[in-house]
């Protein structure tokens, strides 16, 4: 009963629902805490990818050349810096393309008929 104090209604009041109502909500805090991380994360690669599409680079090849490069940043940090400070960004993004091979498109995926 401690822990469904403040339900509403009889989900606070009487055993029965507020048993169900304490089980149900532990759940979803426990669901919640992992599903935190993963939009977390999404959100982070929007705003990376929105800011390297705004230098004209695409988001899987920036993360590509950053590797190649040897930039060891998380996503967390890269979308802190794409916010904060453009600038700096901006060279993440530059020493990425330097990195990259000489414009050379992905191959393209072929098919063979069987």
């Amino acid at each position: 009963m401690k822990l469904a104090s403040g339900f509403f209604l009889t989900k606070s009041k009487l055993n029965r629902a507020a048993q169900e109502a304490v089980e149900k909500s532990l759940k979803y805090g426990y669901v919640g805490r992992r599903r935190k991380k993963r939009d977390f994360r999404r959100l982070w690669i929007v705003r990376i990818n929105a800011a390297t599409k705004s230098a004209g680079l695409s988001y899987s090849r920036f993360m590509n050349g950053l590797k190649i490069a040897g930039i060891d940043l998380n996503r967390k940090v890269l979308s802190d810096i794409a916010t904060q400070d453009i600038k700096a960004f901006n060279a993440l993004v530059e020493a990425a393309r330097a990195a990259l091979p000489a414009n050379t498109p992905f191959p393209l995926k072929t098919t063979t008929a069987a």
